[in-house]
């Protein structure tokens, strides 16, 4: 056992020893460099609709516990609120299709034009459907499309928008499709 100290002792000597000759030979040893960030913050895209890889892009700046809370957050926001806007745009289309299938052909008109509405971004304000009664009583059976929606997009109140946050925050407000 001793002998197997003695040659490691000797292979740790003759390692810095060559350590030491490599530095005199290349000149100085950097030592350990500052840190330097891996990179600029990436936000997501505010001028458009966000896409699946607008979300594999995204880049925080870090700090000594993690990613910056508020980036982090308004990342969260923003994508909540496109997500948002998308199943709101999806349920009009469904009640679109559903109005076009009961032959109300005046509900359809009406949801497709709040449909182009919100997708050019034209008008703040909402567009609020009269309902016609359905024709056959087979219809009632079924839930109509626009109603779940009025009930879930609409407050008590009125002062808060789908996901019961304040409509006035400063990531956005509503979609003006369908109310």
């Amino acid at each position: 056992m001793a002998e197997f100290l003695l040659v490691l002792i000797a292979a740790v000597v003759v390692g810095a020893i060559g350590f030491g000759v490599s530095l005199l030979i290349t000149g100085d040893d950097p030592g350990i460099e500052g840190h330097e960030p891996d990179g600029r913050a990436v936000p997501l895209p505010s001028s458009r609709p966000l896409v699946e890889g607008d979300v594999g892009h995204v880049r925080f700046d870090t700090t000594l516990r993690g990613y910056r809370m508020a980036q982090v957050d308004a990342a969260l926001r923003r994508a909540g609120y496109d997500i948002g806007y998308k199943e709101e745009l999806i349920q009009v289309l469904e009640a679109e299709v559903k109005a076009l299938r009961d032959g109300r052909s005046e509900d359809a008109d009406a949801l497709r034009d709040a449909r182009e509405a919100a997708i050019t971004g034209a008008g703040g304000s909402n567009v609020t459907l009269e309902k016609t009664p359905p024709a056959a009583p087979a219809a009632d059976a079924d839930a109509d499309v626009i109603s779940d929606t009025d009930a879930a997009a609409t407050p008590e109140d009125g002062t808060a928008n789908s996901w019961g946050l304040p409509s006035d925050e400063t990531w956005g407000s509503p979609s003006p499709v369908v109310k």
